[in-house]
């Protein structure tokens, strides 16, 4: 069974995306997936720091919950609490690239074939981000997926096949199935399209 703290943990990474860079990102999910929560105790706190990036109150109790009890310091996460509510980094989302259209797709094949029918998996979609309407670099997939239990194992997973594919800093968005989207991953949702579903039925992202 996942612990309080890996839940916390897991729940804070999902409400650092938009914020907290690609690429530092995957790496804390992977850690998190390996059971090294001593680890992000020891560097997600240095990091938020590093790149000014202050927390709201929820998400200030998830960073306490899930990384004091692995020797976080404490100065670090009382320096992290924001005065006002952060703001979100702006992403445009489109659910589908044109230019791939015509192409076969291995990352959907192959999630077909791991996810389809798996007993802890709701729905599976995709989007695809850019920075914004003026952003030039190619977009980035972004995987979207309700689970009833291992949300974080199953980021680990997918993050590791994705990499062998190609994709260096990964994107893979588990959501708890009574969690409420945070607002990047509603931005996703709305602009997002099926690609397959688990065995546990009516965990949708999207309402019916």
């Amino acid at each position: 069974m996942d612990s309080e703290a890996e839940r916390a943990c897991h729940e804070l990474l999902l409400r650092l995306a938009g914020r907290l860079g690609d690429e530092l990102l995957w790496r804390y999910r992977d850690w998190l997936g390996e059971g090294a929560i001593a680890t992000l105790a020891r560097t997600l706190p240095k990091s938020l720091l590093k790149y000014r990036i202050d927390l709201a109150e929820p998400d200030h109790q998830l960073l306490i919950a899930g990384l004091s009890p692995y020797g976080a310091d404490r100065n670090q996460i009382s320096s992290l609490l924001a005065v006002d509510d952060p703001v979100p980094q702006s992403y445009t989302f489109t659910p589908s690239v044109p230019e791939q259209a015509d192409t076969v797709d291995s990352v959907s094949t192959l999630l077909h074939a791991m996810l389809r029918g798996r007993s802890n998996v709701g729905e599976v979609r995709e989007s695809w981000r850019r920075q914004g309407p003026d952003d030039n670099a190619a977009p980035r997939r972004v995987l979207l997926i309700t689970a009833t239990s291992g949300q974080s194992t199953l980021v680990g997973e997918l993050q590791r096949v994705l990499r062998v594919l190609g994709d260096a800093e990964p994107s893979v968005e588990v959501l708890p199935h009574d969690l409420e989207p945070p607002r990047y991953h509603a931005a996703a949702l709305a602009q997002s399209r099926p690609v397959c579903a688990g065995a546990v039925a009516g965990q949708g992202l999207i309402p019916a």
